[in-house]
């Protein structure tokens, strides 16, 4: 994005002399800060590391199956190289992805305080997260773990030679980082609103992360007591799981999905936040149907919890209890069929300005309804049946996972980073990054709904030759999707140093966060704010006509 002065001068959008960027520029001042802001940016770098991490697994697994014989990597490396990549993006990039960053450093922002409620909680959440991360990577730099990140026992528990107590206990100690985080938000969004910021004028970005909030506080422990059974049976060979020792591995898938399937509405939850953010803003249209909107993501959280026995269907669970699971997996896709059809009737007649986060926010709108849709199919036990293990599953869960979750992120970074740096970034090349992000994404996974309907199992890297074609094309899918990853991070690096002043608000948009500096100061406001306005109160106008200086070409 490139702005050039004409109604406001260059000097009267220069960031604040004091902002949280420049109070001290110190490594202590960073590792032992209890700003919110800043503990944001240490995730931002934190996950970004560990989204490398997982990238590199998912090339080497792409590359492996270029071919049909399987001759790049073994068939144990290769059951080390999709275990790793999933325990890096799911438990280390996609469940603190867009709570870590964009909740840590809005939420205060965006309901008029100073602070989360507990900045030192906050700080220990992330060296949790952080402590975590080191013990999962000390088992990786030692051979990895060749479990499937579900870890289903006895193989997990009794029979696997790889570093399965190492990784088990990482992301045990990673949970604590949710569950802080999680506490912290709910109390910050409890008692630290701004006067008149009552619960029906928040924000949906707050509405989506209390919800979140309070599956990480309610879900987690389960994940986290799981994780100590296992890791008691593996090292004391206390039978919990393993039949030989008296215990029954079904129970573990139950303990196990009664956390994870929660886990995915931790990853898309947030998401779903950032779009209704971004499709108000720049459709310049109060979101339709607020209220519903709001509801959904309680819905949400609520029904999350009652439907983790779809993934028991073939697990000898009783064909009574898979048909209830079933009609709930059907229920749940109500409030999430609410908030798309909501945004669909936002952007109706809206005075629509197709900025690089609204690419992200049309991709992410057709990528999730694409991996909701396959969910369904997913939920009926004729289909099922059939597709259950298959290349079926690994793009329904892609779709629901990288289109939507971290579409929904890219969206964000996108739109708030003006606000994290004060600076603007390059519109023709973020434009093109959202352009290849959705092509290649397309390109990579839609090849696996046919592979998987062909009878393509998962977690095999040596398959029959017909299947090559197809493969083929995922992984040149693949090869392009990296490089809609990778533009980013060249031009948001770039956009610190040479990007444009942003302003106070560059795109026009409503809500507090808006009416700080750019970057803000250190305590966010120089007085609370008063909330006298109901939420996405736009006018109609088109963004550029709204900005106080004109926005170069491909600007926006």
């Amino acid at each position: 994005m490139q702005a050039t002065a004409s109604a406001a001068t260059p000097e009267a959008v220069r960031p604040p002399r004091h902002h949280y960027l420049n109070v001290d520029y110190g490594l202590r001042s960073w590792l032992l800060t209890t700003d919110h802001k800043r503990i944001g940016i240490l995730y931002l770098l934190s996950i970004t590391f560990f989204f490398a991490v997982g990238g590199i697994y998912a090339t080497l697994i792409r590359l492996e199956l270029l071919t049909p014989q399987g001759d790049l990597v073994s068939s144990d490396t290769y059951n080390r190289l999709f275990t790793m990549h999933g325990v890096m993006m799911i438990f280390f990039f996609l469940v603190p992805s867009i709570p870590a960053v964009l909740g840590n450093f809005l939420i205060p922002l965006m309901i008029g305080a100073k602070d989360v409620a507990f900045p030192k909680l906050n700080l220990a959440s992330w060296y949790m997260y952080m402590i975590g991360a080191g013990l999962t990577m000390y088992s990786l730099l030692h051979g990895g773990v060749d479990t499937g990140w579900t870890f289903y026992t006895p193989f997990s528990s009794s029979y696997s030679n790889s570093f399965v107590a190492a990784t088990a206990l990482g992301i045990f100690v990673n949970g604590f980082s949710s569950i802080f985080t999680g506490l912290n938000f709910l109390v910050t969004i409890h008692r630290m609103r701004a006067p008149g910021m009552t619960w029906f004028r928040l924000p949906l970005f707050i509405w989506s992360h209390y919800a979140t909030s309070l599956i990480m506080v309610l879900g987690t422990p389960v994940l986290a007591i799981t994780l100590v059974l296992l890791f008691l049976e593996r090292v004391f060979q206390i039978g919990f799981f393993d039949p030989a020792l008296g215990g029954d591995p079904v129970l573990f898938q139950h303990f196990f999905w009664f956390y994870s399937h929660p886990a995915v509405y931790i990853m898309i939850l947030p998401s779903l936040g950032v779009i209704s953010e971004i499709v108000a803003a720049f459709a310049r249209k109060p979101i339709f149907g607020y209220k519903f909107v709001a509801l959904a993501s309680m819905g949400i959280a609520i029904l999350g919890f009652l439907v983790w026995g779809h993934h028991l269907f073939l697990s000898s669970q009783s064909a009574y209890a898979a048909l209830v699971f079933s009609v709930l997996t059907m229920l749940i896709a109500v409030p999430s069929a609410i908030k798309v059809f909501n945004w669909m009737a936002t952007l109706y007649r809206g005075s629509i300005e197709y900025s690089t986060p609204m690419f992200y926010a049309l991709g992410f709108i057709g990528l999730f309804t694409i991996g909701g849709l396959t969910g369904l199919m997913l939920g009926t036990l004729g289909i099922d049946v059939h597709v259950h293990d298959t290349y079926f599953v690994v793009a329904h869960f892609h779709y629901i996972m990288v289109g939507g979750a971290l579409m929904g992120y890219l969206g964000g970074l996108h739109y708030w980073w003006p606000k994290i740096t004060g600076r603007l970034y390059s519109g023709f090349w973020s434009h093109l990054s959202a352009l290849l992000v959705f092509l290649g994404f397309n390109l990579t996974f839609f090849p696996q709904f046919i592979l998987g309907y062909l009878g393509m199992p998962r977690r095999y890297h040596v398959y029959p030759p017909e299947f090559q074609v197809l493969h083929v094309l995922s992984t040149a899918g693949a090869s392009i999707l990296a490089v809609g990853y990778l533009l980013p991070m060249v031009y948001f690096i770039w956009s610190l140093k040479y990007g444009d002043y942003a302003g106070r608000n560059p795109w026009g948009a409503v809500g507090l966060e808006w009416q700080a500096t750019s970057p803000p100061a250190l305590h966010n406001f120089e007085e609370i704010p008063v909330v006298d306005f109901e939420p996405y109160q736009y006018k109609g106008a088109p963004v550029a006509q709204r900005l106080p200086y004109r926005i170069a070409k491909y600007g926006a």
